[in-house]
């Protein structure tokens, strides 16, 4: 009996220890923290009933089983996506929060959006290699692939985002200062002022779920369009308090009702970080979860 508490608290410790790292791994591949949760509770529930003595590696072992977890997860997933009211976007996370896992390594709401469009095995292999650095040999034992096969993966998966998301450094003091720049002119009504901001080709994509009234059908496309929308949308909204977050390592602004934060918007600029290119706006209650009150 006592030999079997002591395997079980070994266990929860380990686990515990490794959470933030599973967390940040689940999450980046499915985009969502309450699918996140579940993947994590399944990675302990198969955690806790192994011999921890017949394990070399326990933290490549953790990883392992939230990898494949998170693997068998994505069609569930991926069925709510299809009957989901307007644009799905990922679950903001806001990455100066006080719980640790949940300032997960940090992927832009951007890179998220872009991983969407990889198939689940190719996005695991981008997030294990591209993100935490794991060795192609190291996938390899995690998803039961040579590892030549994951070099294929893993090539085909960096090209297919870098032709969706070119690689751009952009300084965070600069993307707080377009940020700013943008909500004063929005809630200021300039319209002029905000497409000055706005790229030719940007897009809004408004994520409400059906659940909200800041939420849309369809993502918005063009200068003229996306600037009027949110000129018009802030008009109906000129009382909210207004908060600088970040969000999922990026500077956003958070709106707040008295109840709590009711949407959060997103800027992606562009390559030389002067303009908008996409305006991503969260307001479904049930993604709203992690964002503080």
């Amino acid at each position: 009996m006592e030999q079997t508490q002591t395997q079980e608290s070994r266990a929860s410790r380990l686990f515990a220890g490794h959470r933030e790292l599973l967390f940040s791994i689940v999450y980046n591949m499915l985009g969502t923290v309450g699918d996140t949760e579940d993947v994590l509770q399944e990675t302990w529930l198969a955690w806790s009933a192994k011999d921890l003595e017949t394990i070399e590696n326990h933290r490549a072992y953790l990883v392992r089983i939230a990898v494949n977890q998170a693997l068998a997860h994505q069609s569930a997933l991926r069925r709510r996506k299809e009957t989901y009211l307007g644009p799905w976007l990922p679950e903001p996370l806001a990455t100066d929060a006080a719980d640790p896992a949940v300032r997960a390594e940090s992927v832009s709401i951007a890179m998220l959006v872009v991983l969407e469009t990889l198939t689940p095995l190719e996005r695991a292999v981008f997030v294990l290699h591209e993100v935490f650095a794991y060795r192609h040999t190291e996938i390899a034992g995690m998803i039961d692939r040579s590892p030549a096969a994951v070099r294929q993966i893993a090539h085909r998966a960096r090209e297919h985002v870098q032709a969706r998301r070119p690689r751009a450094r952009i300084d965070r003091r600069t993307h707080q200062a377009v940020t700013e720049r943008f909500v004063e002119a929005a809630f200021g009504g300039d319209l002029g002022a905000l497409m000055e901001l706005l790229a030719p080709d940007v897009t809004l994509w408004p994520d409400g779920g059906g659940k909200s009234a800041v939420g849309g059908p369809r993502p918005i496309r063009g200068r003229d369009k996306v600037a009027r929308t949110i000129v018009a949308g802030t008009r109906h909204n000129q009382d909210v308090e207004l908060r600088y977050q970040q969000v999922n390592g990026d500077p956003s602004v958070v709106l707040l009702s008295e109840e709590g934060p009711f949407a959060v918007m997103v800027l992606d600029l562009t390559a030389d970080g002067e303009q908008v290119r996409d305006v991503y706006v969260l307001s479904n209650p049930d993604k709203l979860a992690s964002i503080p009150e």
